[in-house]
């Protein structure tokens, strides 16, 4: 027979297969032999207690002979002659993910991606990263994957009403994620292993009859009566098919402004803004893991600790983002003059510091009241990408060049004091004091200094000076939203699709990739009797 149950144990018992038996074993009341095998379906870590625990959800095999969890498989068909085409722009997880889908369904994709694959794109994060040069349409947010290729691959989403979550992580292990994801409450890949998955996924897509095109970035788009009939890119080609998606990503403000400049209707949308913070993993990891002396002899069995922080100040939320424990931090602009710092992990979590984003929620009235020197009349869809750029653009400034990035010691920060030194940190470009306050909007930089000193009682040595706060993390989610209706089409085009993170409708990878899987089930129920 088999049994579903949960055991709670020690991280070494966790990690230690003959306990995990003999547990089966004392819980089920069954003799060892009879436990023939079992397979993991859930892991989560426990460190509330005085102990770290580790809960899994086991199936256990007894008395019947043990069968293995068989990997995910999904049919891919050849879409080479389908007589239906899909343009869609981005080849970011919403791209990526659509493309897959429609493949599934006997639909021909074709990618238009604005910058490289993911192997010309490192040359580019390598040259960003050591002189300060940024190449506009290869950099972290742009190419292949999009802004998760080089994140630290998180998979945890709490979009699970949207879309089928587990399938989504099976395709991920389908091409070449490990099949931890499938069990961990938390699972994420690492920036190491993203881009392999990638360009596994690139070739099925091209070898099933599509296509994706590097370095076609789209500059215009024409319109007959209320549909697309094709899209302009920037080296003059012209690209027609029967419906388009647009899966930009977050960061394509080009894109915001040719919809509104072809009088297609987009709304500003709040978002969350502020800065990247860092520790010591060696801090984060003796305050989450109470049980020290057990964190220093078993620090095998357990992976370096994470945080999740909350705090309301003046009614206004304040919230950890994107934690990424062993991780870096690192530049995330797209463009000369704007800074923008971001974080990642590799798949080891193995570096020696923690970063997280830690923002402020900005309202429409935050926004406008910030907006001393730009265009802020009331219903401009680009309200809070200006106050966005603005920000950006003091930070880079603030930095002197060459996206050296402002910092300051938490302390110091709260305190109001430039900081006489900078502690060891991961920033490759390089971190400069200087005085937040005149980077950061004044509700910012208040929010901020008061749930530092929340955060502190709520983890107990966090608020510290050996932690450094580095600006600015302003590309949370889209500042801007792009309508559609119940089709998931926008209301004035019948076949333009907006989707994913910079229309609005996603907010990391797996949301990303539902929803590009929800827009290609949409368009075959449109086409399907032609397929």
């Amino acid at each position: 027979m088999q049994l579903q149950l949960s055991l709670k144990l020690l991280p070494d018992e966790a990690s230690d297969d003959a306990a995990i038996r003999r547990f089966i074993s004392s819980t089920t009341g069954k003799k060892l032999s009879s436990i023939t095998g079992y397979q993991l379906l859930k892991k989560s870590l426990d460190a509330r207690g005085n102990k770290v625990f580790i809960n899994l959800r086991l199936n256990a095999f007894i008395d019947e002979p043990f069968i293995e969890s068989a990997p995910p498989y999904f049919e891919f068909r050849d879409v080479s002659n389908s007589t239906i085409k899909i343009i869609i722009i981005g080849a970011g997880p919403a791209g990526l993910f659509a493309a897959l889908k429609l493949i599934r369904a006997g639909i021909r994709p074709i990618i238009l991606e604005r910058g490289k694959d993911v192997r010309s794109r490192r040359r580019d994060l390598a040259v960003l990263n050591k002189t300060g040069i940024i190449n506009p349409e290869s950099n972290y947010c742009f190419g292949e994957g999009g802004a998760g290729t080089y994140s630290d691959g998180k998979l945890y989403t709490r979009s699970k009403k949207r879309g089928d979550v587990e399938s989504i992580l099976q395709l991920f292990v389908h091409f070449g994620a490990t099949q931890d994801i499938l069990s961990d409450a938390h699972p994420h890949i690492g920036t190491n292993k993203l881009p392999q998955i990638i360009t596994a996924m690139r070739r099925m897509i091209t070898d099933c009859g599509g296509n994706i095109l590097f370095e076609k970035k789209v500059i215009d788009l024409t319109i007959y009566s209320d549909t697309i009939t094709n899209v302009i890119t920037a080296d003059g080609e012209s690209h027609s098919a029967n419906a388009f998606i647009l899966a930009t990503g977050h960061s394509a403000r080009d894109i915001f402004k040719l919809l509104y400049h072809k009088n297609i209707v987009i709304e500003a949308k709040p978002f969350a803004l502020g800065i990247r913070i860092e520790h010591p993993q060696s801090l984060i990891n003796s305050i989450q893991y109470p049980d020290k002396k057990m964190h220093i002899n078993k620090l095998p069995d357990l992976p370096p600790a994470s945080y999740s922080l909350v705090e309301q100040v003046d009614k206004r939320g304040i919230f950890s983002f994107c934690m990424c424990p062993g991780g870096i931090i690192a530049p995330a602009s797209t463009t000369e003059g704007e800074l923008v710092v971001n974080g990642w992990s590799p798949s080891r979590r193995n570096n020696p510091f923690a970063n997280s984003g830690i923002v402020v929620q900005v309202e429409h009235q935050d926004a406008y009241q910030s907006m001393i020197h730009r265009d802020k009349e009331p219903g401009n869809p680009f309200l809070f990408m200006n106050f966005q750029q603005m920000v950006e653009e003091n930070a880079y400034k603030a930095g002197g060049g060459n996206f050296i990035a402002p910092a300051q010691r938490m302390e110091d920060f709260v305190n109001k004091k430039v900081s006489t030194s900078i502690p060891l940190n991961s920033y490759i470009p390089g971190l400069q004091s200087t005085d937040l306050q005149s980077v950061l909007p004044g509700f910012i930089y208040q929010s901020l200094s008061k749930a530092f000193i929340g955060f502190g009682k709520k983890m107990k040595g966090y608020y510290t000076n050996d932690a450094v706060i580095v600006a600015t993390e302003s590309r949370t989610s889209s500042p801007i939203r792009i309508p559609r209706d119940e089709n998931m089409q926008h209301p004035q085009l019948k076949n333009f699709y907006p989707c994913g993170e910079g229309a609005g409708y996603a907010g990391g990878i797996v949301s990303a990739a539902i929803d590009g899987e929800r827009v290609a089930d949409k368009i075959y129920e449109k086409y399907q009797q032609h397929v």
